[in-house]
């Protein structure tokens, strides 16, 4: 099996990270994997944003628990059960930013898997994370939008929290019941 798939098949949703920073050469890497993803008609409608400031990510993952509280007790009781945060204590967040006159929720999800698929070949444990959202669009949205440094005309796509993973986990089951074959 080529190293390819091999990442493919092995990565999973790390969901304990160690709080060890990751180098300025890890986050460059992982930066770089985002930019290579494609786009269509390669408008490249994202802006990406590295977030290593754990202060700062410690605030935010408290604020996205507190809005998912009120607002979200489901998806908050979820999260309670896995450790009581957005982002496990990873170190970093790479937010990606969509540009808002281009719909582009693939595109975004392109880049995610990109860093994704590059952390896993780093030996680092990742999650994409959509549930980092709230702040941005929460009563402190505009202080985390200036924080976060996100472009205007831009807004919150998706996210990846990437770290040392402090433990493993197999990866999910293949369900080949979701696949058809037309010949």
């Amino acid at each position: 099996m080529n190293e390819i798939i091999k990442a493919i098949h092995e990565r999973y949703s790390c969901r304990d990270f160690s709080p060890t920073p990751l180098s300025d050469e890890q986050v460059e890497v992982l930066v770089k994997a985002a930019l290579a993803a494609p786009s269509g008609m390669n408008r490249q409608p994202w802006h990406i944003i590295a977030i290593t400031d754990k202060t700062m990510l410690d605030e935010y993952d408290a604020d996205a628990m507190s809005i998912l509280k009120t607002s979200a007790p489901e998806a908050y009781d979820r999260m309670m059960e896995r450790g009581g945060t957005i982002m496990y204590n990873a170190p970093c967040l790479i937010v990606i930013a969509k540009d808002d006159a281009i719909d582009s929720p693939l595109d975004c999800g392109i880049v995610s898997q990109n860093i994704a698929l590059a952390a896993h070949s780093m030996g680092l444990g990742n999650v994409i994370c959509g549930m980092a959202s709230p702040p941005l669009s929460g009563l402190r949205a505009k202080e985390w939008t200036k924080r976060f440094k996100i472009p205007d005309g831009y807004s919150f796509g998706m996210s990846v929290a990437v770290g040392q993973a402090l433990s493993g986990k197999e990866p999910h089951e293949l369900d080949m019941s979701k696949v058809t074959y037309v010949k």
